[in-house]
């Protein structure tokens, strides 16, 4: 299927160096499906067939994806192979939880979806190392302020900037935190997500974080107006329309400018409609940030929604960049450039 020749005999003639070839030729070693005995077997430096020959003839990184009955994951000689495994190096996904082979109901033991693979490969390959070991907290998504029990008031933010920019961070090596409102897009694996429907809720939650993070990327669009005593019961028609009294949220980003780690950077987000770098550079001093992110929602192909975006950055230094339009994941990676060189104070 991949145009290239399977290796599989560690004996076969001709072929007696194979393994010593393969190891020093390979960047990542992944093993998807790792069966229980393939692992037990790694974990004791077995080297009785052409792959555990391999892990023991490589020095790149090693990538076990395990799959198995739950009863043989949760058996104490697997979870003692695997922290044996661990503690040699080698990464060992931990397995899905879902529904296992017929008959076998659901649990921990199925293999790890290709995507969550494929993202695995992508931060053992980074080479970037400006923000390995760094804490970085992303806020994404709209908050929904309710009107009654089924209704609220939003607005049109998917959260593909804020999921682009945490799964970006936590390739490159981070240890990611993402608060997320409501998103239109799923978010991946590898990262610590604390669900925020509210623009309080997203506060608390951010205020709850502050004390242990290196960055702050304020890249939702939480609500600047909540109703005040939305109804316990759903409004009905027949009252005629009602008139809603709004109130201001808490201003989540500045809040946290004012009580931020000593080091931290804090980035902002400014989505405007109109003179957009002049009310961007206002927030930009008002809420003492280290950068905003500036874009104009009337812009084709800037603003919510869409998968690319063109934005100037502020700095508070006094450096202005204008970038070209570009993907929302190109961008997330020129912001998380610009965050490491902060951080590491360059």
């Amino acid at each position: 299927m991949t145009g290239r020749q399977a290796v599989a005999e560690i004996f076969e003639p001709g072929h007696a160096l194979d393994h010593i070839r393969l190891a020093r030729e390979a960047d990542v070693v992944v093993i998807a499906p790792a069966t229980a005995d393939l692992m037990a077997r790694a974990a004791h430096g077995h080297a009785d067939d052409l792959l555990t020959a391999c892990l023991l003839a490589t020095g790149s990184q090693v990538l076990f994806v395990p799959a198995m009955n739950d009863r043989m994951w949760a058996h104490p000689q697997t979870v003692r192979n695997v922290e044996h495994l661990r503690e040699i190096g080698y990464k060992v996904l931990d397995p899905d939880d879902g529904p296992l082979a017929i008959g076998e109901g659901s649990g921990p033991g199925r293999m790890p979806e290709p995507e969550a693979i494929f993202a695995q490969l992508g931060r053992l390959l980074e080479p970037d190392s400006s923000l390995r070991g760094r804490r970085i907290l992303v806020t994404t998504g709209a908050t929904r302020e309710p009107v009654d029990p089924v209704r609220f008031i939003s607005n049109h933010s998917s959260g593909k900037m804020g999921i682009a920019i945490a799964s970006a961070a936590w390739r490159r090596g981070a240890d990611v935190t993402l608060i997320a409102g409501h998103t239109e897009v799923a978010v991946p694996s590898g990262l610590r997500v604390i669900r925020a429907d509210t623009t309080e809720a997203m506060a608390r939650a951010v205020s709850d974080e502050l004390a242990s993070i290196d960055a702050l990327v304020m890249a939702a669009a939480p609500a600047d107006f909540t109703v005040k005593g939305a109804g316990a019961t759903k409004l009905k028609r027949e009252g005629g329309a009602p008139t809603l009294e709004l109130a201001e949220t808490a201003d989540i980003v500045k809040a946290a400018s004012a009580s931020r780690k000593k080091g931290s950077v804090i980035v902002g987000f400014a989505l405007e409609t109109g003179d957009a770098a002049r009310r961007g550079a206002e927030k930009l001093r008002s809420k003492n940030l280290d950068m905003i992110v500036v874009n104009d929602q009337n812009e084709p192909g800037a603003g919510f929604g869409g998968d690319t975006n063109r934005v100037t950055l502020m700095s508070k230094d006094g450096t202005r960049e204008e970038l070209p339009l570009m993907l929302k994941t190109e961008l997330a990676d020129e912001l998380l450039d610009r965050i490491g060189a902060m951080l590491n104070g360059s």
